[in-house]
């Protein structure tokens, strides 16, 4: 779903500071969250977040279709994570990680069974076990399965963000939830505790 307007877009395309401003303002949780869930690090999210946006600013004048928008801005986010990554000696995990509802109309890993006690505690800790094995995925599985699970992109989407074959990317969600599956199940959670879907 679009969060800016046809009119906000196109103000800010021209230099409009206001209208940039509320470009950034409405995009920054989601990016945010993406470069998050890419590292589970605070810190590294912050600093691919601001270098996305100062990117999206330089660039958004060349920007052709406004439709394309959230894809333009999802490869910008990417590839600024992709640049971060490398940089990096090694991956950082940290255990304490943002758990995100489904109150906020994403599909999520922690898809919970009904006869599963419904409690924050709990779901805070699955969380972090999901977060923990989504982790210690191969890299290109675990962006796709991010974008597909966690941002609702369709897989036709996903390939334009990272120049990749839709068939590409339905492998990658595969062999990545597949990933998923062995790790979980090596730490014997199962589909009795969370829910998931090959």
């Amino acid at each position: 779903m679009t969060l800016v307007t046809e009119n906000i877009l196109n103000a800010a395309k021209t230099g409009h500071q206001a209208s940039v401003n509320h470009v950034v303002r409405q995009w920054y949780p989601r990016i945010y969250n993406f470069s998050y869930k890419y590292f589970s690090d605070h810190d590294l999210a912050m600093d691919t977040t601001q270098k996305t946006f100062i990117s999206m600013y330089q660039n958004l004048k060349n920007l052709k279709e406004n439709g394309k928008f959230t894809q333009w801005l999802y490869q910008i986010a990417f590839n600024s994570c992709k640049e971060e990554s490398r940089k990096q000696k090694r991956r950082r995990v940290f255990p304490f990680l943002k758990i995100t509802s489904k109150k906020d109309g994403k599909q999520l890993l922690e898809t919970f069974t009904e006869d599963l006690p419904d409690t924050d505690f709990e779901k805070q800790e699955l969380g972090v076990i999901l977060h923990q094995a989504l982790n210690k995925i191969n890299e290109e599985q675990r962006i796709v399965v991010i974008m597909k699970e966690y941002e609702g992109f369709k897989f036709r989407e996903i390939a334009e963000i990272l120049q990749i074959s839709e068939n590409t990317v339905k492998a990658r969600m595969y062999y990545g939830l597949n990933a998923l599956r062995k790790i979980l199940e090596k730490w014997n959670i199962n589909q009795e505790t969370v829910r998931y879907e090959l």
